[in-house]
């Protein structure tokens, strides 16, 4: 948290079902899900690859940061007035990467790109795999925004104290996902764990419906307190939910629950 208590952060989880290697039919149906919410939110949170499923097709739906993608999630958080951010496949010279996309309602944008590339689907083949976590403020909030894959590797997530800035790393950890319904109990158990272990509010966001390849996704998606609590928890459904996180609750936990203070100390490489 900031030195001064930040209010309360409203955040949407938009649960859609992609379409199949359709960003036009995307950017319509998500558009209209997410201009619903203009002036009750304050982050819009959409599925992974939301604009063509998480597909191996790379060449023929990925597009450059200059592509009508990026231009149509930056506009859409300025019409709307709160940041909006989701995966898209961009295209980096010869290469492929699955990259977040953090819109800001002034126009501007930040991007983090998918670390963990799921070798079981082959993604490590079509895609590179990102190198530097990002964290953003929002609110006086600092959010670790993180894709899919990610969420199985803690030390990558681990939310460290700076002593000498008297802050955590970050006070939301978020996912944005295509996670299968083969796999709904370890993505439910995974959230919570982060969130307990990390002393933060743990959100994820998942789509729902059946892809090209014919992989069923249940949704799931949910907003977990520090204590791995749901605040709340969607189901199978297209489904839009505002919730409201707490500052208060948050600072007081890591106040009286200090495991912070006997954590291990060490360095990420790779």
């Amino acid at each position: 948290m900031s030195a001064t208590t930040p209010s309360a952060l409203r955040v949407s989880l938009v649960q859609g079902a992609t379409r199949w290697h359709d960003a036009a039919a995307n950017r319509a149906y998500y558009g209209a899900l997410v201009r619903n919410l203009q002036g009750h939110s304050d982050l819009i949170v959409l599925p992974e690859t939301f604009l063509s499923g998480f597909t191996n097709e790379t060449l023929g739906n990925a597009e450059g940061m200059d592509g009508e993608g990026v231009r149509w999630l930056v506009a859409l958080a300025r019409e709307v007035g709160a940041v909006v951010t989701g995966s898209l496949i961009i295209r980096e010279g010869e290469k492929c990467v699955n990259r977040l996309i953090w819109a800001r309602p002034d126009g501007s944008h930040v991007i983090y790109d998918k670390r963990h590339l799921f070798r079981m689907a082959d993604e490590h083949l079509r895609y590179t795999g990102g190198s530097d976590r990002l964290i953003v403020e929002l609110n006086g909030w600092r959010i670790c925004p993180q894709v899919c894959y990610d969420l199985r590797f803690p030390v990558w997530l681990r939310n460290a104290y700076d002593r000498a800035a008297a802050r955590f790393d970050y006070d939301v950890l978020l996912f944005v996902a295509n996670w299968p319904t083969p796999r709904r109990h370890a993505w439910s158990t995974l959230l919570r764990a982060r969130a307990i272990e990390n002393l933060s509010y743990c959100i994820g966001v998942n789509r729902v419906g059946i892809d090209g390849n014919g992989i069923a996704y249940s949704g799931d998606s949910m907003a977990a307190d520090f204590l791995g609590q749901p605040l709340v928890e969607l189901g199978a459904q297209e489904q839009v939910v505002t919730i409201s996180l707490d500052p208060a609750a948050l600072d007081a936990h890591r106040a009286r629950f200090p495991a912070w203070m006997d954590a291990d100390a060490f360095v990420v490489t790779r």
